[in-house]
C-alpha cells in the first residue's frame, strides 16, 4: 500500500511530519543516516499502528538513497507523497567555508533532494499523480547563514522547477519555509509545522501552493 517517505527522519520536523501522516493511516518509510534517530522515530510512530519501514541513508549519496527509495517502492509500492527534510544547520559568515565546506552543504540541502525527486517524480507523473514536499526555511538571506541561505534559496527554486515539469501530470510539489528556530512548546512547534505537510498533501489541485512560510504568527 503506497504510504508516505520521510527522508531525514530525525526529531524535530522529520518526527512529527511522521506521525502526521501515521496519523492518517498512512504506511510511512523513514529514511536517515543514523540507525538511531530513525528507530526512536519509528518507535514514535507505534501508537498510530500503521506499517513502518525504517531504511539508513545518507542523502549526500545519492547510489545509496536511490538504493532506499527502490526498497520502498518494492515493498510498499509508489509512495503517494515524498518529504525531503534534510539540512545541513550551521552558522558561517561571507569567506568562513572553504569550497568543499560549502559543496558539503548544498550536497545536504538541495542535491540530496534533487536525487529524491528524480528518482521518483517521473513515475508519480506517469502515474498522475503524488506529492513531494521539501523543508524549506530562510525566507530572507541572513549574512550569519550564508551556505544554509543558499541551500534554502536553492530549494525554492528547485520546488519551481519541478513544479514547471512534472505539475501538468498531475505532482504537486511545494516546500513548507520555516522562518525561525524549531522548538516544542514555541510558536516554531514541530507538531504544528508539520500541519502544513499534511495539508499542502490533501490541497485539491485547483487550490495547489507552491510555498508556505510558517512564520512566528502563523496559527
Amino acid at each position: 500500500m503506497p504510504g508516505a517517505v520521510i527522508i531525514g527522519a530525525g526529531p524535530g520536523i522529520g518526527r512529527s511530519v511522521a506521525r502526521r501522516f501515521a496519523r492518517e493511516g498512512l504506511p510511512v518509510a523513514l529514511v536517515a543516516r543514523s540507525r538511531q534517530t530513525m528507530e526512536a522515530t519509528a518507535a514514535a510512530l507505534a501508537p498510530a499502528g500503521v506499517p513502518v519501514l525504517s531504511l539508513t541513508a545518507d542523502s549526500t549519496d545519492a547510489a545509496g538513497l536511490g538504493a532506499a527509495l527502490d526498497t520502498v517502492i518494492a515493498e510498499t509500492g509508489l509512495p503517494d507523497v515524498v518529504v525531503y527534510n534534510a539540512a545541513l544547520i550551521r552558522p558561517d559568515t561571507l569567506g568562513e567555508l572553504c569550497v568543499a565546506q560549502h559543496l558539503e552543504a548544498w550536497s545536504v540541502n538541495v542535491a540530496g533532494a534533487i536525487t529524491a525527486a528524480a528518482h521518483v517524480l517521473p513515475a508519480m507523473a506517469a502515474r498522475g499523480s503524488g506529492t513531494f514536499l521539501v523543508t524549506g526555511g530562510m525566507p530572507r538571506p541572513k549574512p550569519r547563514y550564508v551556505s544554509l541561505s543558499l541551500g534554502k534559496a536553492g530549494v525554492r527554486t528547485l520546488v519551481d522547477l519541478l513544479d514547471q515539469e512534472y505539475g501538468p501530470a498531475g505532482v504537486h510539489a511545494a516546500s513548507v519555509t520555516i522562518d525561525g528556530p524549531v522548538a516544542p512548546g514555541t510558536p516554531f512547534d514541530p507538531d504544528v509545522i508539520a500541519e502544513h505537510y499534511w495539508r499542502l498533501h490533501t490541497q485539491p489541485r485547483e487550490e495547489w501552493e507552491q510555498e508556505v512560510v510558517h512564520t512566528a504568527g502563523t496559527g
